[in-house]
């Protein structure tokens, strides 16, 4: 009897050639274009096609390293993928934010990130209060303060070494970004190089500390922004590189400058990308550290904390919040990050509750400890897909990378102004994207929930991200944070602040399945501006449709009907409606017809959505 345990799988089945694909796919096609119908044009600068084969992988010259190994695509620890679990705590009260602490370690978090927002905060004894009964090695110590940081380090060390902690075993970090703050904001808390000398003392009091890094590198910032995946990763490895520059010309070592960077990503909804942009950001980091010849390769590794995005956050419909955030989780951690927070679903609109944080926190325990992602190291090997995915984001990032020391550095591109002009026209098409639903946003710009009202539960000062400290007067023009979601959410509020809630009547007529089908388009649609919907099985006549309207005192009539009949039910609408605005659903080949006679209002997928909504919420008043 044969050994079925040596069998090949499928080998009954003769190989086929990427052509006979091809073949097969362009006759499927019909006579349609193979570029415009499959590949995938990104934003991200390269386009991606529809399958990958083996071959795919043959330019590709990093496939041969292992995880642990050089230039770190695959991972920096060659045996887990192990990352710690982080909630942050804003501190008002030390004592409180202590407590905070010491119960979410027993929850299943292990990084604890405290947000110090006020200055007077920050003391030796207040710092010792914060760390008190915290004094394991496996769980990871953050900070950010927004000003005062020398201070917080030299606090913070004083209080680990009155503890006795081993600081060879001390992790955590303090996320001290001038370069960041410069970006977002116009400015420092402080004079640039000022700041800079500031990062070398920094630097220097926690040099004790191998595991603590004391310089954030927030490329997170672009994320927020807007931005490509690209521009993310090319504009921190570029702020990175920055700060190797200048604390070296300051006199540190290579390898005490690249130890102390920490790079805090922001981490979107494109699953396989993200995934992609922590292996290609590991490889060229790898590369630029590589060249300033430091003493091993070590320290040519990219630590790196992810933060799930808040550009496609939402307060409307906020649960589907959750399903955004486990996709970013499973990206960050499959991607081989270190450290990850997971923003509670209501964090944007009001200070996260009890069961949001529980939440957040319990979608990475599921991934930990239930599905076990870290137990697999890069699982994304070899994928054809994904390794394409991470060559072609290292290639484009890499060439904006030189663009930008062209210019003379991350600071130099940034005085110039090309930063933050590349943004705007990316975040500026993304924008235009959500407009039009070419990008949806499930619950805002499409299919949202119009029974919701939510403005009484928005705490406004959460919607403000501003630094108080700093000083008056920017040195740059600073990058736009913003959300994706902003405008349509400004034209639901405004409507729930309205003396009136405008009511849109469906008049349906005629052909069933296209009354039917464009009401319910319709009703998608007008619901977005959070207007109320009155949808109807369909009317006999015309007359008896706009009796109907008149008599539920709508303020928008929609026409929902084929696009034949539009020809001459629609004008009859029109005259029979007097003031009250009629919209066609649909794009009839009579719409000049139909313009010519007065009707100007048509609604259909090529619309933009956000500007007609703002159009009508203007002609009511609102």
């Amino acid at each position: 009897m044969a050994d079925k345990t040596k069998q090949l799988l499928f080998s009954d089945f003769p190989p086929v050639s990427t052509q006979e694909w091809m073949d097969k796919i362009t006759a499927d096609l019909k006579g349609a274009d193979f570029e415009k119908k499959l590949v995938w044009r990104t934003n991200e600068g390269f386009n991606v096609q529809p399958f990958y084969r083996s071959e795919d992988l043959e330019p590709i010259n990093y496939l041969e390293s292992q995880p642990g190994e050089f230039p770190y695509v695959r991972g920096n620890n060659a045996k887990t993928n192990k990352w710690f679990v982080r909630q942050d705590i804003l501190v008002k009260d030390v004592k409180a934010a202590n407590e905070k602490a010491l119960t979410i370690l027993t929850k299943g978090v292990d990084s604890i990130g405290f947000v110090i927002e006020d200055k007077a905060l920050i003391s030796e004894a207040n710092i010792e209060a914060l760390l008190k009964n915290i004094i394991s090695d496996d769980v990871e110590i953050n900070f950010n303060a927004c000003c005062g940081n020398k201070e917080l380090a030299e606090a913070v060390v004083a209080v680990l070494n009155k503890m006795n902690r081993n600081q060879a075993e001390v992790k955590g970090s303090i996320n001290f970004d001038p370069i960041g703050d410069l970006t977002i904001n116009g400015k420092a808390c402080c004079e640039m190089e000022k700041a800079f000398d500031c990062v070398k003392e920094v630097a220097e009091v926690a040099k004790n500390f191998p595991q603590f890094k004391t310089v954030g590198v927030n490329a997170r910032h672009f994320n927020n922004a807007g931005a490509s995946i690209v521009q993310e990763l090319a504009f921190g490895l570029a702020m990175g590189n920055e700060y190797l520059t200048q604390l070296t010309e300051r006199g540190l070592s290579i390898n005490d400058a690249a130890a102390n960077l920490k790079f805090n990503f922001g981490i979107g909804g494109n699953y396989f990308m993200e995934i992609a942009k922590l292996r290609a950001g590991r490889l060229l980091w790898a590369k630029i550290v590589e060249a300033y010849k430091p003493t091993g390769v070590e320290v040519c590794k990219m630590h790196v904390h992810s933060e799930t995005s808040e550009w496609n956050k939402t307060i409307f419909d906020p649960n589907v919040n959750m399903l955004r955030t486990q996709t970013e989780a499973m990206s960050a951690t499959i991607g081989g990050t270190q450290s990850l927070t997971v923003l509670p679903f209501n964090a944007l609109y009001e200070n996260p509750t009890e069961l949001s944080e529980r939440v957040a926190r319990n979608q990475q325990l599921l991934l930990k400890e239930e599905s076990h992602f870290e137990k697999i190291v890069d699982p994304s090997a070899g994928s054809y897909y994904i390794e394409n995915l991470t060559n072609s984001i290292a290639e484009q990032a890499w060439a904006l990378f030189v663009q930008v020391e062209e210019k003379g550095g991350y600071l130099s591109a940034m005085k110039e102004g090309f930063i933050q002009g590349l943004v705007k026209e990316t975040a500026d098409k993304r924008r235009k994207a959500v407009a039009t639903r070419r990008e949806n946003l499930l619950g805002t710009n499409q299919y949202p929930n119009t029974g919701e009202i939510i403005s009484g539960k928005i705490d406004a000062s959460k919607l403000v991200k501003s630094c108080a400290c700093c000083e008056t007067g920017n040195e740059v023009e600073p990058i736009t944070l913003f959300r994706a979601a902003q405008e349509f959410e400004e034209l639901r509020l405004a409507t729930e602040k309205a003396a009136k809630r405008p009511k849109v009547f469906m008049l349906t007529y005629g052909n069933l399945a296209m009354r039917l089908a464009r009401s319910q388009f319709s009703g998608n649609f007008f619901g977005c501006a959070g207007y109320e919907i009155q949808d109807n099985l369909g009317f006999k006549t015309i007359e008896e449709g706009v009796e109907a309207a008149k008599a539920a005192n709508a303020d928008i009539v929609v026409l929902c009907s084929s696009d034949d009949e539009y020809t001459e039910a629609a004008p009859k609408a029109f005259e029979l409606l007097g003031d009250t605005p009629l919209v066609v659903a649909g794009a009839p080949a009579c719409a000049d017809e139909l313009k010519a006679k007065g009707i100007t209002n048509f609604i259909n997928v090529r619309s933009n959505v956000l500007e007609t909504l703002q159009g009508f919420n203007k002609l009511l008043n609102i």
